[in-house]
């Protein structure tokens, strides 16, 4: 029997924080789960979409938090919508 962590699913454009590894403490964008254990991320700048970084899904903190995001993403629009995560904008 499979414990629930083990069998969880990331949506595509879900914000993540990494909890281990150089990348420890930014926040990335879930391109595609490639099976039930790992993730393809990017943040647009370090992790290009071009290049995703494959993480496991135990070293993610996830947020409440689901961007749009496609697959024809560009980094210029994947380091937008993290901006704006990051930095929402207060209106007054």
């Amino acid at each position: 029997m499979k414990d629930l962590k083990e069998s969880l699913i990331l949506p595509t454009g879900l914000v993540v924080l990494s909890k281990c590894g150089r990348d420890k403490g930014d926040f990335l964008i879930v391109l595609k789960q490639i099976d039930e254990d790992y993730v393809l991320l990017a943040d647009g700048k370090r992790r290009p979409v071009e290049r995703p970084k494959k993480k496991k899904i135990k070293h993610l903190q996830k947020t409440n938090t689901i961007l749009d995001v496609n697959d024809e993403s560009s980094n210029k629009r994947v380091r937008r919508v993290l901006r704006e995560y990051l930095n929402p904008k207060e209106d007054y």
